[in-house]
């Protein structure tokens, strides 16, 4: 990959996974408020923005951030599957991605009945906590995530060892 490139691949995978990161703690914070709040409007607004912010920036920057992240992973000297870091970032990831959409049902669900509806404080009680819970669990994840992207801990997998250790032909 020439410089222009990779580097173009490196400015994507981030502006997507810092995306991801900080589009979830919005959605945390108005989890929290649609939680805690007494007035009614604020927790219907909390609710529908979650549904929105969901389906058009969460969604979207989870598929992105992996797809972004091989991307750049097969352009850059680290390799997919040469270093445990790269490895274990997409590990985590790939099954976030997916737990997330598989909670999409439970996100629209409450959207629609704030949309439909007045919610009272005892409405759906156990799905606005799980839905906190779940956005504060993804914001400690994606945050690992970041920080191995950091400090991209040593430990080289074997085919990146076997990668190594091949010396070019002349």
């Amino acid at each position: 990959m020439n410089p222009y490139l990779r580097k173009a691949a490196v400015i994507a995978h981030l502006t997507c996974s810092v995306g991801w990161l900080g589009a979830v703690a919005c959605f945390l914070a108005l989890a929290v408020a649609g939680l805690t709040s007494s007035d009614v409007s604020t927790v219907r607004a909390a609710y529908l923005a979650m549904g929105l912010i969901s389906w058009f920036v969460i969604v979207p920057l989870s598929i992105a951030s992996p797809l972004t992240g091989v991307i750049q992973s097969l352009g850059t000297a680290w390799g997919l599957f040469r270093h445990w870091w790269v490895v274990v970032k997409l590990l985590i990831t790939l099954p976030s991605t997916a737990f997330l959409l598989l909670h999409m049902r439970a996100i629209d669900r409450l959207a629609r009945v704030a949309a439909e509806t007045t919610l009272a404080s005892n409405d759906l009680r156990a799905l606005r906590i799980q839905l906190a819970t779940d956005a504060g669990a993804a914001v400690v994840v994606l945050l690992v995530v970041v920080v191995l992207a950091i400090y991209k801990p040593r430990g080289v997998t074997r085919y990146g060892q076997r990668h190594q250790t091949v010396q070019p032909t002349t």
